[in-house]
């Protein structure tokens, strides 16, 4: 079994989640599940059904009421352990910028029998920055807090293995592709200390949160495509970021933009024609579930084979990483084996090229 190494994921959650809450896990909406079903009956709910009772002592397609029972006898620490050992993954890379008791990269590689790494969420660090700085109970001096930012970023690319951004959910990725001038820069960081320095979503601020990241040499990671109903999908294409990626290339900073769907071609394009953007399959795959082999298709149409990296985008459940992992081992194998059998690949191009997706190009572009 190919080793894994995922690019982006999350923690899960310390303590056993109630049903609702587990079930909330399972979609992107913020509403309840149609009446008379749950968010079971979707793809990811089927597929959680499908790979993770074996892993608990359970068989296949169980009621999901047996299965959530069986959770809870074993407790989260023991069934986040089974699941996540199980997943054949072997480096984390954690986005640490969400909120909720979930296991942190050393914690999760402790649970997984891995290692791990973390990815430092531009946003939050902006917003905690200000936070321990006393925003929001005193004014703070806009030229004061930039420079405290500056010194937050250098230090955390000192220990990091990169940035995130979601600015396309927090405004939209049509940003003006230039970093901020100081005048604009100042102007829009005073009116955001003086509201209560809340949750950043100033296009300039976020201008300036990229541009300070791709400053670093570390890889920028750029949420693009579907998500909750926080964005606003049309403003999460990934082409609106092709003037972004034109200014940034002279810096060398290395772009990866993730999950993409339904605009996952388009990714897989700017990934074809620009040497320093990358693309992910991560949550692509999982939510489309037994249709994950004709999406992780159609990112191969274009996309490079050594600028495409795996990943779950797993959040709060450990049941995520192993259906994550799971769909895109069984899509991945599906294809090769259709194309080797055609004809069109041979056997020792498609091992080389399962292995570049799976973790070659993530310890190459992370510096693992």
């Amino acid at each position: 079994m190919l080793p894994l190494v995922d690019h982006h994921c999350h923690g899960v959650l310390r303590s056993d989640p109630g049903d609702g809450a587990f079930e909330a896990f399972l979609t992107e909406s913020d509403a309840p599940a149609a009446a008379g079903t749950s968010f079971f009956d979707t793809q990811l709910g089927f597929a959680v059904r499908r790979w993770c009772p074996p892993l608990l002592g359970l068989e296949p397609h169980c009621p999901p009421e047996r299965y959530l029972a069986r959770r809870r006898e074993l407790g989260a620490e023991e069934a986040n352990r089974l699941l996540l050992s199980a997943s054949g993954i072997g480096t984390y890379l954690v986005d640490t910028g969400l909120p909720g008791d979930l296991t942190g990269p050393a914690e999760l590689a402790r649970l997984g029998s891995a290692a791990a790494r973390e990815i430092v969420r531009l946003e939050h660090l902006a917003e905690r920055t200000a936070e321990r700085a006393g925003a929001g109970a005193q004014a703070l001096d806009p030229d004061k807090f930039l420079a405290l930012l500056a010194e937050a970023v250098g230090a955390a690319a000192r220990g990091a293995a990169g940035f995130k951004s979601v600015a396309g959910y927090r405004y939209g990725l049509d940003l003006v592709p230039e970093p901020p001038g100081p005048a604009e820069l100042r102007e829009a960081t005073a009116g955001w200390l003086a509201a209560g320095a809340g949750r950043i979503t100033s296009p300039v601020l976020l201008r300036h949160l990229l541009w300070s990241a791709a400053d670093t040499g570390l890889p920028l990671q750029i949420h693009t495509g579907f998500g909750d109903p926080d964005l606003r999908l049309h403003r999460c294409d990934p082409l609106l970021l092709t003037d972004f990626v034109r200014a940034v290339r002279p810096t060398g900073c290395r772009l990866v933009l993730l999950h993409g769907y339904p605009y996952h071609r388009n990714a897989g394009y700017l990934a074809h024609v620009y040497p320093h953007v990358y693309a992910d399959v991560g949550l692509s795959l999982a939510h489309t579930g037994t249709r994950a082999q004709a999406v992780l298709a159609e990112f191969l149409e274009l996309a490079p084979f050594g600028k495409l990296l795996f990943s779950t985008d797993a959040y709060g459940l450990a049941e995520l990483y192993v259906v994550g992992a799971r769909l895109y081992r069984e899509a991945l194998d599906r294809l090769l084996n259709s194309w080797t059998g055609s004809g069109a690949w041979s056997g020792e191009d498609a091992r080389r090229v399962a292995e570049l997706i799976s973790a070659g190009n993530a310890e190459r572009v992370y510096g693992l």
